[in-house]
């Protein structure tokens, strides 16, 4: 995400990352979180801090975009509520749906998202 929203969805790095993630089956997760990253930017009211690649900590709003990722299959109110927060916008059902899709496509792929302990 990191990539995508510092040099632009079609970014190689984010390309070969998910490349390296899922070997021949990366295509999948990769359009899906190209079109959550525009997704977010078209519906965001807001700035969304990001940090460096480089950096190991997230920033809060990361780590609201990646509790989001982890809990929309199961608790897709929450989801709504803290895209809700995190884009200052109510109208972020294209967002959920975006975040769900890129979760079940990492989940399918052998990487679920919600592995990564946000809460």
């Amino acid at each position: 995400m990191r990539r995508m929203a510092a040099d632009g969805v079609n970014d190689a790095h984010a390309a070969n990352a998910l490349l390296g993630s899922f070997g021949k089956s990366y295509r999948r997760p990769l359009i899906l979180m190209r079109a959550m990253m525009l997704e977010i930017s078209r519906v965001s009211n807001r700035r969304i801090l990001i940090a460096p690649c480089c950096c190991i900590r997230m920033t809060a709003d990361e780590a609201r975009l990646t509790r989001a990722l982890s809990t929309g299959q199961r608790e897709p109110q929450k989801t709504y509520d803290d895209l809700s927060v995190l884009l200052a916008s109510p109208a972020v059902l294209g967002a959920l749906t975006c975040a769900q899709a890129v979760a079940q496509s990492f989940a399918d792929l052998g990487c679920p998202i919600d592995l990564y302990g946000t809460d």
